[in-house]
């Protein structure tokens, strides 16, 4: 991954309005390195979704262990719930998290919030049960579950800004996928690994200590993941901006950020809205509603989900390739569209008892959840500058999945238990896409293949500045909106 210099006598693009691009400010990535970079940060979040996979697919066992003085339904809405509570802390984490990154860089900071992630999962495997210590048990499971969250603060969201910063514009797309390829293969394995444990143990021993094994599993993968990442360059862009600022200590401040970008903030957060809705319902919410709403033993439900999660890699990284030829936007429109129409009759087909039905309307929502999963790590990042860009992004992400997100099983648990409908995962899908498609329509700019706001082009090869410098005006096309923002500022 290799940069050019400035130029002495100017104070770059994010210093004058005037500067013409020169071939000096072009980046010139090299694919190979991006791709470890993509593997680095995607393990991370790997481990996340790890942590996410084994806690989704034990929710009833981990209601039964912490909660066991509480009836049964009861016992996997308070589960959901020490779950959701994570979520509450995520956007301080991430306020934390992201400003220090805008600061420090981005490397460091995912090397910090991926070892205290891989921590506060292992310590939930050594937690005794109620029987053994009484109300202490559920409390250090939340204690817990509120570290996980703060580190997880800073960790997607500073993962998605260090892949989008590390990749050639016309392949930040089909690289930025593999991200939540990574999401799928830690799902993958945290899931895998509880169906086999619970196949192999059974459910008396699966209950006893079982349990504990996947959580046990998190300090290896957080050590392999700390290694990779200590190891990897800083990200082109941020690199990039900190020369350009020749010395000078001129750090965005969170008031900045929410008075000058909060178009970007708010667009963000509806973005997340639904893309998180459909990801959680999907991935974390699925498990326990064939199991505890539709009475799918919980072999049969956990395998059907896994299989599922194979089936959309392919899809996701199909997803990010195609949004660099023809745009994130038309594939996350087709996405919204495709779960408006289709969510009823996918949950009518889950709710069917018909093992093929179910699977298939199972596949109808990993299709759509992939074409959001396969888009929104390139497009996400490319809603903010440079300069705020971890900070902006991590107050926007995780406000969003807090409110929306993490609380998608919870609702969802307590929604069909007050109605006594099982369709109400449908008409809750159906809304949060309703509001997507208006706000996509309308408010997101087409950024595919194009320079990171804030930020000069970035190619995979020399020849190809030549041909970016001819079409300098549409390489810097965010220069006005960055002058408007400078005017505001004064």
């Amino acid at each position: 991954m290799s940069e050019k210099t400035d130029h002495p006598k100017r104070k770059g693009l994010f210093q004058k309005k005037k500067q013409k691009l020169h071939k000096d400010d072009i980046t010139v990535i090299d694919t190979q390195t991006a791709k470890k970079a993509v593997v680095a940060t995607g393990l991370g979040n790997a481990m996340e979704w790890f942590d996410f996979g084994i806690y989704s697919y034990l929710a009833v066992t981990i209601g039964k262990v912490f909660f066991s003085e509480l009836d049964g339904p009861l016992q996997l809405v308070y589960t959901f719930a020490t779950f959701a509570a994570a979520f509450l802390v995520r956007p301080i984490g991430g306020m934390f998290f992201g400003m220090l990154g805008d600061r420090l860089g981005r490397k460091k900071v995912l090397a910090i919030t991926l070892v205290i992630m891989a921590l506060s999962t292992l310590s939930i495997g050594l937690i005794p049960s109620y029987a053994s210590i009484g109300m202490t048990a559920p409390i250090l499971l939340l204690v817990a579950r509120l570290v996980q969250g703060f580190s997880t603060g800073g960790e997607y969201s500073g993962a998605m800004t260090f892949i989008a910063e590390s990749t050639p514009d016309k392949k930040r797309g089909t690289l930025a996928s593999g991200l939540e390829v990574g999401t799928l293969i830690g799902y993958i394995a945290g899931s895998g690994i509880v169906t086999l444990l619970t196949y192999m143990l059974g459910s008396d021993k699966m209950m006893d200590w079982g349990w504990r094994i996947p959580f046990l599993i998190a300090a290896p993968i957080g050590l392999i993941g700390f290694y990779l990442r200590s190891h990897l360059e800083e990200s082109p862009a941020f690199e990039a901006m900190e020369k350009t600022k020749e010395g000078e200590n001129k750090h965005v401040s969170m008031k900045d950020i929410l008075i000058y970008h909060r178009k970007p903030l708010l667009v963000g957060m509806i973005l997340v809205l639904f893309y998180n809705v459909a990801d959680y319902m999907v991935l974390s919410y699925m498990p326990s509603h064939l199991s505890a709403v539709l009475g799918y033993g919980e072999t049969k439900g956990l395998l059907l989900i896994l299989i599922v999660m194979f089936i959309m890699i392919p899809i996701v990284l199909m997803m990010g390739r195609f949004s660099d030829r023809i745009g994130a936007k038309r594939i996350i429109q087709g996405g919204l569209v495709g779960l408006i129409l289709l969510s009823i009759p996918a949950f009518l087909m889950i709710g069917s008892g018909n093992n093929w039905l179910v699977f298939l309307g199972l596949i109808i929502l990993a299709v759509f959840l992939a074409s959001f999963q396969g888009t929104m790590p390139a497009l996400l990042p490319s809603l903010f500058f440079t300069d705020v860009r971890y900070g902006a992004l991590a107050i926007t992400y995780n406000i969003s999945a807090s409110l929306f997100g993490g609380t998608t099983p919870l609702v969802l648990a307590w929604l069909i238990d007050f109605t006594a409908n099982r369709m109400m995962p449908a008409y809750y899908l159906i809304v949060a896409c309703l509001i997507g498609i208006v706000v996509v329509a309308i408010f997101v700019k087409e950024t595919s293949g194009k320079p990171l706001r804030g930020s000069p082009p970035a190619v995979e090869h020399e020849k190809e500045i030549e041909g970016v410098l001819k079409e300098s005006s549409d390489s810097l096309w965010w220069k006005e909106e960055k002058m408007e923002i400078d005017e505001q500022k004064g």
